[in-house]
């Protein structure tokens, strides 16, 4: 599903303009940026959790020639689907 497919099922689920779910769509993902952004999870009983992980400093090597090389660490970020979701899938 892409963000338009999203946008247009809200509008219609929620029974408002696709400008109007756009805008909720795009409030929700700018949240859950500045909570993670702040060290806090985002979390949505039923639905899942959204945290950041921490990964460390690693080697690497290039397949291409064999070279070593060093992996910065970096933050990504995790999503756990709650029971819900799951039971729902399956």
């Amino acid at each position: 599903m892409k963000k338009a497919d999203l946008v247009a099922y809200i509008a219609d689920y929620a029974n408002i303009s696709k400008k109007d779910a756009e805008a909720a769509l795009n409030g929700f993902t700018a949240a859950v940026e500045k909570s993670l952004k702040g060290g806090n999870n985002v979390q949505m009983v039923g639905f899942g959790t959204f945290n950041v992980s921490h990964r460390k400093a690693t080697t690497g090597r290039n397949p291409q020639t064999g070279a070593t090389i060093q992996i910065s660490a970096r933050n990504g970020v995790r999503f756990k689907a709650g029971k819900k979701l799951v039971d729902a899938l399956n």
